[in-house]
């Protein structure tokens, strides 16, 4: 059993942008398959850059705030309750595109453990 809370949890900056703050649930090693659970918060204007994953998929979760994730050139709004799956290979970026702040809870599963 694995028990923890945010109040608990110190930020971190996301490897892609390290400005954008993040805070590790739970790591690689914790539970099979799983590379990371997580949440991170976007300011205003802030973005992860463009990149992708040869062994891994990611499922992200729009919490609070707007913003939007291109995926292979294509972009998609991202709004509370919005939940993404990218899946190996696809090039994602993240945008926070709104006013406020943009929470993300977000996940990825290693493919070839």
């Amino acid at each position: 059993m694995k028990h923890h809370s945010l109040t608990q949890i110190a930020p971190e900056g996301v490897s892609h942008n390290p400005n954008i703050r993040k805070q590790v649930m739970l790591r690689k090693g914790d539970l099979p398959h799983l590379t990371n659970f997580s949440q991170a918060r976007f300011a205003p204007g802030q973005v992860a850059p463009g990149h992708s994953h040869d062994n891994m998929t990611e499922v992200f979760f729009v919490e609070s705030g707007s913003g939007s994730i291109t995926i292979d050139g294509q972009a998609y709004p991202l709004e509370p309750g919005t939940c993404v799956a990218v899946d190996i290979g696809e090039v994602h970026e993240i945008a926070n595109t709104g006013e406020g702040e943009l929470v993300l809870t977000y996940f990825g599963l290693q493919v070839n453990p």
